[in-house]
């Protein structure tokens, strides 16, 4: 079968990309007695803060227990043949197992320290 021209680069071209240089973390209290945070890890072998803890964007509520929480646009969608170059990778879309919150993070202007700039109100309506 042919590839179409309009379908997005396989994860496996992701790999040609540059290492990442901070991975963020979810930190939360199970007890749920303090609110959860997003830690920020250098990860970069080349750096004098390597394996740390650089920064940490606290959530404004208990409770939350943060859950799989990952990026807007997957990695193959920014690869350079990729049919979509306006994507970026900014924000951290991060979802509440207990509270059913999700929060949207900016990382892009300061990604040591992530910004909440959204928490969506949700209505859900139980059918039955």
């Amino acid at each position: 079968m042919e590839a179409r021209s309009h379908l997005l680069p396989p994860a496996r071209d992701a790999v040609s990309a540059p290492p990442e240089r901070l991975a963020y973390i979810a930190a939360f209290d199970r007890a749920a007695t303090t609110p959860d945070a997003i830690a920020v890890l250098d990860v970069d072998p080349d750096s004098s803060s390597y394996g740390r803890v650089v920064g940490w964007t606290e959530l404004p509520y208990t409770g939350d227990e943060l859950h799989h929480f990952g990026w807007n646009a997957c990695s193959s969608a920014l690869c350079p043949g990729s049919p979509h170059p306006h994507v970026e990778r900014r924000y951290l879309i991060v979802p509440g197992l207990r509270s059913s919150r999700i929060y949207v993070i900016d990382t892009k202007d300061d990604p040591v320290n992530p910004k909440i700039i959204k928490i969506p109100t949700i209505q859900v309506d139980i059918i039955g």
